[in-house]
């Protein structure tokens, strides 16, 4: 009994000296800085909101006038949360919905992805306050001077993860403080949250997304889903599956993830050549889009026609499929982007490549390497 006790207490030793030991990275400190003091470091690139992160500003301009309501009404408010960086600059992390409407009411928010969009200049009208509806239809200008004055001395609670602290730390500080009530898609995350790690490879992927030829490919991605950056996921899973796969298990979103974090790791990367990369997805995609163009991952009707519809499943076996027959291809020849379109649409029309990129449940290694291995041995005979 008294050999179990001792067990214990020396694994609750171990567990106190591993969070200890952890501590070391981890250096933060606390400020109550008032939204007109965010505003102005905002104003002179002292508050950084990266272009990325700030696209995912969703507020309603209800939920954003209502936000000014509390603001004016002495509401408490969350906590901010930023990093300070090695100039002494803050990047936000967390809070961007609270920050963006109080630019947005002050006329210093930029947001074209909103519907309607939104220019530096137009100050937020507000709608919707349901506690004192007497705001609603006014703008800043019409406060008054008391009111303006709250507004800019309202404070918030600005928690710093100081810059001596470890690139880790700050990143899975950011995977755990998603508390803006907007759900982000998976890459948008991971844009946000991997790029703390080293963010030379998200934009690297971002870069990659605005590539003419991979535009042409894929033209029927609709506007919400370009907003939710999966277009850029898109060129993740091309880099993963062509580099990676072997290590695919079961869940692609955790995989891409594992790949990204894996590959922006600055103290163990996965290996990845930037240059050879860049030049493999360029002809990758000049050879899809000389051939196929829209219908390079469209799929087959029930009349044996290709639709301009987008099969994921389409873009995985093609993009990856291809890798095998790519040195012999020239996207700039007539003739043989002539025969590589015949092949495949054939295979697109194809009764067992239909079956095998037909439903749901396919998101595991066997169905993934068929439906590559299809597209490959089928290259291979016709090129």
């Amino acid at each position: 009994m008294v050999e179990e006790e001792n067990i214990k207490e020396e694994g609750i030793v171990q567990l106190i000296g591993a969070i200890d030991s952890r501590l070391q990275y981890v250096h933060t400190q606390s400020l109550d800085l008032s939204f007109n003091e965010l505003l102005d470091m905002r104003r002179v690139s002292e508050l950084d909101i990266s272009p990325d992160y700030q696209r995912l500003f969703r507020w309603s301009e209800g939920t954003r006038s209502r936000f000014i309501e509390s603001l004016l009404l002495e509401m408490p408010v969350p906590p901010i949360y930023v990093i300070e960086e090695e100039d002494g600059r803050y990047l936000l992390i967390d809070g961007l919905q609270r920050i963006s409407s109080y630019l947005h009411l002050r006329g210093e928010l930029e947001a074209d992805h909103l519907d309607p969009p939104v220019k530096i200049g137009e100050k937020l009208r507000l709608v919707d306050c349901d506690i004192v509806k007497e705001l609603n239809g006014n703008t800043y200008d019409d406060l008054g001077t008391a009111l303006q004055i709250r507004l800019k001395r309202a404070f918030v609670r600005v928690e710093v993860v100081r810059k001596g602290s470890h690139p880790h730390f700050k990143y899975h500080m950011f995977k755990r403080l998603n508390t803006g009530g907007v759900l982000l898609s998976e890459q948008q995350l991971r844009n946000c949250t991997i790029r703390l790690l080293d963010p030379k490879f998200a934009d690297f992927i971002i870069e990659l997304a605005k590539e003419a030829n991979f535009k042409a490919c894929t033209p029927r991605l609709t506007q919400v889903r370009r907003l939710s950056a999966f277009d850029q996921e898109l060129v993740l899973r091309f880099l993963a599956f062509k580099n990676w796969r072997d290590k695919f298990k079961h869940e692609v979103s955790d995989f891409l993830t594992e790949y990204m974090e894996g590959v922006s790791d600055t103290e163990d990367p996965i290996p990845f050549n930037y240059e050879q990369e860049a030049e493999i997805f360029a002809k990758t995609f000049a050879c899809l889009s000389n051939s196929m163009g829209e219908y390079a991952f469209a799929f087959a009707n029930q009349e044996g026609n290709l639709n301009r519809g987008f099969s994921i499943y389409h873009y995985e076996a093609i993009t990856i499929g291809i890798q095998f027959v790519l040195d012999r291809l020239d996207w700039g020849n007539a003739d043989q982007m002539s025969v590589l379109k015949t092949a495949l649409t054939q295979i697109k029309t194809d009764d067992e490549f239909i079956e095998i990129t037909r439903g749901g449940g396919k998101n595991s290694p066997g169905p993934l390497l068929q439906r590559i291995g299809f597209v490959k041995d089928w290259l291979e005979v016709a090129i």
